[in-house]
């Protein structure tokens, strides 16, 4: 028996989120896992880094399997990229040992989000950032997203569904990054609850608007009520750009992604 881990990038738009759903239902994971199973001859189980909700994107998910199936690297890569649909791709294919796993050893995993701030939106960007036509108080948001580093309980900032059994995160960082008409919130975190991204981006687009002040967020963190912070940010912004692992896996490095989500720091 092999383990490989995998690198995969994805255009969510067309896809109800990274996790297999019910029967009928397209899901990143099953779609991949279907095509790895017909290279393979066997039935494969895909282990993802994280879970992405329907309509959020990836660049680079890291993710592994197990096979008895004899191929190289290069003939995963190929058998599968030949037959996967456009928007999802491997990047890379890696053998490794058997103690590596893609979730459990992950030491944090970090996202970017992006917005298309003009009065007309993008044609070309369509379901791929999100656009926001109005004017924004860009240099407070910048501000106030330092305000979610650090070790907080994020109650108020998960989704009602959400299944963790506790609200407690550690975020490395978190900053807003202004390049031309483009916002990108970059955050890496030790995890991450259902909608978190999503919703600290909310709170920060009504910072932007006027409706919420800086100094709220200490009080919505207090109110560990999800009511508090205001609206869930749309998916479509929204990218796993890479999953943080012991450097005695040596996985490979790729970009951040495209040039307007790969904006300087």
């Amino acid at each position: 028996m092999q383990r490989f881990a995998v690198g995969i990038e994805f255009s969510g738009a067309h896809y109800r989120g990274w996790q297999t759903q019910q029967p009928g239902v397209a899901s990143v994971q099953e779609t991949i896992e279907k095509i790895l199973s017909k290279v393979a001859n066997e039935t494969i189980i895909l282990h993802g880094a994280g879970r992405t909700d329907a309509g959020v994107h990836a660049t680079n998910m890291v993710a592994h399997f197990d096979t008895s199936a004899d191929r190289s690297e290069y003939g995963w890569l190929r058998g599968c990229n030949s037959q996967l649909p456009k928007d999802i791709v491997i990047q890379w294919i890696q053998e490794m040992d058997m103690d590596f796993h893609a979730r459990f050893k992950a030491q944090a995993r970090r996202y970017r989000y992006v917005v298309y701030n003009h009065p007309v939106r993008s044609a070309l960007l369509h379901k791929q950032v999100t656009h926001i036509h109005y004017d924004l108080d860009v240099d407070k948001m910048i501000k106030a997203a330092t305000k979610f580093e650090g070790t907080h309980n994020f109650e108020s900032f998960r989704a009602s569904a959400c299944q963790s059994n506790q609200p407690v995160r550690h975020v490395h960082h978190c900053r807003l990054i202004r390049h031309g008409h483009y916002l990108v919130l970059d955050i890496q975190a030790d995890g991450f609850l259902h909608h978190m991204v999503r919703n600290i981006m909310g709170c920060l687009l009504e910072i932007g608007q006027g409706m919420c002040d800086i100094d709220q967020i200490d009080a919505i963190f207090a109110a560990e009520d999800r009511k508090a912070a205001g609206v869930t940010a749309p998916s479509d912004g929204l990218y796993f750009i890479q999953a943080h692992y012991p450097e005695q896996f040596n996985l490979p490095k790729v970009p951040l992604g495209p040039h307007w989500l790969n904006m300087p720091e």
